[in-house]
């Protein structure tokens, strides 16, 4: 387990390396999937994220993890491009966000937290509009959406305007269009947040399935059994900082991860102080 720097050491951020195949140019090295260098970021105050550095091997599945708060969304928006950082760097498989960001985009499918769609197209629409804007032929954009459509069991709902879709319908359908273009890294921010048990399965199976095949998965999350279950990698972000960050093993120690956690981020697990009002 490192402090403030996440499997491999510091991020060099060096911006020569191939996107497609991932490969440092003349060195044989690969490229991490996702490596951020001292990422800062206010908002007219003080530092909501500061000097946060994480590498994310290829073939990984990352988890983020870190109280309401601590950054993680910020960092993930800086991550891919959605976002600005006052300082640092993002770099997608080699390639910098900022410098390259259409070669970057290519790479990485994204599900932010809060994904606003446009909500008067329906299911299969949005997944067309969201091809042709990519650049990709009508023919592949259909077959793809076809398939997507019933992987995540969204079929019978494909001619359904998005406003109508429940919140795990929105969750699976943000999933499918980050996943249209066949991205080689996955950046999905909450992706399980008020999603039913039926729909979290189906996702948690299509993410591992992506990972199996040699996708990178980066995700962020509260639920730290749903983490510590998927993830074989993991970084804790507290008050904009990365605290801890390793293995799964490594960073929960001889205890769970949410006992890693609560520790980590300077919480405790308790409660039985106070309230004697609610046993009267």
């Amino acid at each position: 387990m490192t402090d403030g720097v996440v499997d491999g050491g510091l991020v060099n951020g060096a911006g020569g390396n191939d996107a497609a195949g991932g490969v440092a140019a003349g060195s044989g090295a690969v490229a991490p999937a996702l490596a951020l260098n001292g990422l800062f970021k206010a908002f007219g105050g003080p530092w909501v994220v500061e000097g946060v550095s994480l590498s994310v091997p290829p073939g990984s599945f990352f988890g983020l993890v870190g109280p309401n708060g601590a950054g993680k969304t910020t960092t993930l928006s800086m991550a891919v491009g959605l976002l600005r950082p006052d300082h640092g760097s993002a770099h997608i498989f080699g390639t910098d966000v900022w410098a390259d960001p259409v070669r970057a985009k290519t790479v990485v499918g994204v599900l932010p937290d809060g994904l606003s769609l446009p909500e008067r197209l329906t299911g299969r629409e949005l997944l067309t509009f969201t091809g042709l804007l990519r650049g990709m032929d009508k023919a592949t954009v259909g077959e793809r959406a076809q398939e997507l459509l019933s992987v995540l069991e969204l079929t019978d709902a494909e001619n359904t305007v998005v406003v109508d879709y429940s919140a795990g319908m929105r969750k699976k359908i943000g999933l499918a269009t980050a996943l249209l273009h066949a991205p080689k890294l996955l950046v999905l921010d909450e992706p399980f947040e008020a999603v039913d048990p039926v729909s979290a399965s189906t996702i948690r199976t299509i993410l591992q399935r992506f990972v199996a095949a040699g996708g990178s998965v980066v995700l962020s999350s509260h639920v730290m059994a749903l983490v510590e279950s998927m993830c074989d990698r993991v970084a804790v972000i507290s008050h904009g900082k990365v605290v801890a960050g390793g293995t799964v093993a490594e960073v929960r120690g001889e205890g769970t991860l949410e006992e890693a956690f609560v520790r980590l981020v300077g919480g405790r697990i308790g409660g039985e102080e106070g309230l004697s009002w609610l046993a009267s």
